[in-house]
């Protein structure tokens, strides 16, 4: 019996190699080769590809090609339409990850039945029964919905259903649990995911049908399956969030329709997850007076600006002292620190330093360290901030303060949720005054640090 030819393809791009590297040739990601099984190339799929290759498509000046706003249709809940950018668009086709149970299926599930009421929908269940499918949409209230369900993980199936129901709108749950017999590999492996999903794409394209791809993460949070899955795509969601939390975040990582780093702010509620009109309210401590130790930092997630309380807690440290942010790059919370010691003169070295994010938010953007320098100062002093108080800016390495995108945006935000007093960098300075928001323009570190100070 002749032995069975593998090769090793690459978990995060998908790139193939004849024998095992700990380094990927494509990608360069170290450990992440895996040995699979050869796939012949069929007769159908040589056919195939030979028709692709003769079909080719003509050549057309940029100027020439007519171009034209794409048409949306509105899913019914406002925090989604909000992340892809104002609706579904015809034959978009969305990935959309998170940990288990927190919340993928429910969410789409509540998408189908509003959408079910003026146009066909399909779910497709991969994981569950159509029985258990039923069970969950009673316990959210959707019992006379008219969502058609099917419980199938054969992607020529699949397909044949979508040909014979012909929805507008189709979701896949999940797509790692999908299979093609024309692949002799598990589901769930490289090679499946990555052609089912290229499979679906396709469909999707052709036919006009918007689907929606619910994948698998793995440990550190990431999409399950090559990196390729999300070039495939139009649009990448992911759900933040603590599961022990009731409040759960859908932010777009990739959209080709839509602002990238937008979120939606949903509730988890015994009928199903309710959008968020106030996400501000969840982000913000609820303290009768000012403590030390809190800074309120206004921040930019895609459109909307969003108000976050950072909170730092300075401690004293035994000989390796500890510095640990929670929602914040630790990284940068070290270069802060020597930031504020070298042009500010606080010196933290034998200081534990502990800066959180509250209500369970991730801040990547640079705008927040003015912020978190505060709220350290806050803490390291003793004294709280004014109440009212809010601050945001970038700060360089030589202690000047740079100036943060969509500065009038945060502004009008702080004001109209009653802020009275605002610390940013000059550059954001509005030309205007803004009514009843009190705003303090500085350029360095250490003028931001004496301005605190007079007014605590």
């Amino acid at each position: 019996m002749a032995k069975e030819k593998t090769i090793f393809t690459c978990s995060e791009c998908g790139g193939t190699s004849a024998k095992w590297l700990g380094k990927c040739p494509s990608c360069e990601a170290w450990n992440t080769l895996e040995e699979t099984r050869a796939e012949a190339p069929s007769k159908n799929r040589m056919q195939a590809l030979a028709r692709g290759l003769n079909a080719a498509q003509p050549v057309t000046t940029l100027s020439d090609i007519e171009a034209a706003d794409v048409a949306r249709t509105p899913t019914g809940i406002e925090e989604l339409d909000r992340v892809l950018g104002g609706g579904i668009v015809s034959g978009g086709v969305v990935l959309i990850g998170g940990d288990p149970g927190i919340g993928k299926s429910t969410l789409l599930l509540q998408a189908l039945d509003a959408l079910s009421r003026h146009m066909p929908v399909l779910y497709v269940t991969g994981e569950e029964s159509t029985a258990q499918v039923a069970l969950r949409a009673h316990r959210l209230g959707l019992d006379g919905s008219k969502v058609r369900v099917q419980a199938e993980i054969q992607l020529e199936n699949i397909i044949a259903t979508m040909n014979d129901e012909k929805p507008a709108f189709c979701v896949i749950d999940s797509i790692q649990t999908v299979f093609s017999d024309q692949l002799t590999s598990a589901p769930g492996s490289v090679a499946q995911v990555r052609e089912c999903a290229a499979h679906l794409t396709r469909v999707a394209k052709s036919s006009g049908c918007t689907t929606v791809l619910v994948g698998h993460v793995t440990k550190d949070g990431t999409l399950a399956g090559p990196r390729v899955l999300e070039h495939i795509v139009d649009t990448v969601l992911y759900f933040e969030g603590d599961t022990h939390s009731s409040f759960r975040l859908v932010r777009a990582i990739k959209n080709r329709f839509g602002a990238v780093n937008e979120i939606g702010v949903f509730a988890m509620t015994d009928k199903g997850l309710k959008g968020v009109s106030n996400p501000s309210a969840i982000f913000l401590s609820t303290h009768g007076d000012p403590v030390p130790g809190s800074c309120v930092l206004v921040t930019l997630e895609g459109t909307r600006p969003l108000l976050v309380e950072i909170q730092a807690l300075v401690d004293a440290g035994g000989p390796s002292p500890r510095r640990l942010s929670v929602g914040l790059e630790r990284d940068r919370l070290a270069m802060l620190l020597a930031v504020l010691h070298r042009h500010a003169g606080m010196a933290c070295a034998d200081q534990d330093v502990f800066v959180n994010a509250v209500g369970g938010v991730r801040i990547s953007e640079p705008a927040a360290d003015l912020a978190v320098l505060l709220a350290i100062q806050s803490s390291l002093r003793g004294r709280a901030l004014p109440k009212g108080f809010i601050a945001f800016g970038e700060v360089g390495l030589a202690g000047e303060i740079r100036p943060a995108p969509g500065g009038q945006d945060r502004l009008k935000e702080a004001a109209k949720l009653g802020f009275t007093m605002a610390l940013v960098p000059k550059a954001n300075a509005p030309k205007k005054p803004i009514e009843g928001l009190t705003i303090h323009a500085v350029e360095r570190v250490e003028e931001a640090i004496e301005l605190v100070r007079s007014l605590m």
